[in-house]
C-alpha cells in the first residue's frame, strides 16, 4: 500500500497545472517512495527518487523565494485592441469565465487600461480596468493562468508598483463576484461584493 501510495502521488502530481502543486506533490511522492524502498533495500529506487526529491526542492525554494521578486515578474502596459492581448483572452477564454463569470471585455471601444503580468517572456497574468468617478480604478478582468495561480502575481500590478497612483487613481475596486478572490492578502479591504484598495497619495506613493 505504501509503494502504490508513493506512485500514485508521482502520478496525481504529473496532472496537476499549478507548477507549485506539481512540484510539492511530486515531492511528497518522492519521500515516500525513498522511505518504501530503503525498507526493501532497492537502492537504485532509493538514489532515483533521492535526485528528484532534490530537484523538486531546489525548483520549490525557487518559486517561493521568487514570488514576491519584482525583478521576476514584469508589468507590461499593452493597448486595449492589442492583438496578442485579444489572443490571450481568446486561449484563456473557458477557464477566464470559471473565475470572472460577469466578466464581459469589448477593446474596440478603446476605453480603457491593459496590463500583462509576465515572468521572462511567458504571460503569466493579465489585469484589465477602466475609469470609474472620483478616481476610481475599476477591476473588469485580474486573471492569472493556471501554472502559476498559486503564486498571485497579479500583486506586480496593484502593491509594487505605481501603475495606478501616477495615472491619478486614488482607489482600485477588484471584480465583482470573482471566484476565490485573493485580495486580502494584499492589503484591499472587503466591501460589498468586492475588495477596494485605498492608494497612497503624496509623498506615500514611494512606499
Amino acid at each position: 500500500m505504501i509503494g502504490w501510495t508513493g506512485s500514485a502521488l508521482l502520478v496525481w502530481s504529473l496532472l496537476q497545472a499549478r507548477i507549485l502543486r506539481l512540484r510539492a506533490l511530486n515531492l511528497v511522492g518522492c519521500l515516500v517512495l525513498i522511505w518504501y524502498n530503503a525498507a526493501l533495500s532497492v537502492w537504485p529506487m532509493v538514489g532515483l527518487n533521492v535526485v528528484l526529491a532534490v530537484i523538486n526542492l531546489w525548483y520549490l525554494r525557487k518559486l517561493l523565494t521568487t514570488r514576491h521578486d519584482a525583478q521576476t515578474y514584469e508589468v507590461v502596459q499593452v493597448g486595449v485592441r492589442d492583438e496578442f492581448l485579444a489572443h490571450t483572452l481568446r486561449v484563456h477564454a473557458r477557464d477566464i469565465a470559471r473565475f470572472n463569470p460577469d466578466f464581459h471585455w469589448d477593446g474596440r471601444t478603446g476605453r480603457g487600461e491593459a496590463f500583462l503580468v509576465l515572468r521572462a517572456d511567458e504571460v503569466v497574468g493579465v489585469v484589465l480596468s477602466h475609469a470609474e468617478a472620483n478616481d476610481v480604478a475599476q477591476i473588469d478582468l485580474d486573471y492569472v493562468t493556471q501554472r502559476f495561480r498559486d503564486l498571485t502575481p497579479g500583486e506586480f500590478v496593484f502593491r509594487r508598483s505605481t501603475l495606478f497612483t501616477d495615472r491619478g487613481y486614488h482607489r482600485v475596486v477588484s471584480p465583482p463576484g470573482m471566484v476565490a478572490p485573493y485580495y486580502h492578502r494584499l492589503g484591499f479591504r472587503p466591501e460589498g461584493d468586492s475588495y477596494v484598495l485605498d492608494l497612497p497619495t503624496g509623498n506615500d506613493t514611494g512606499r
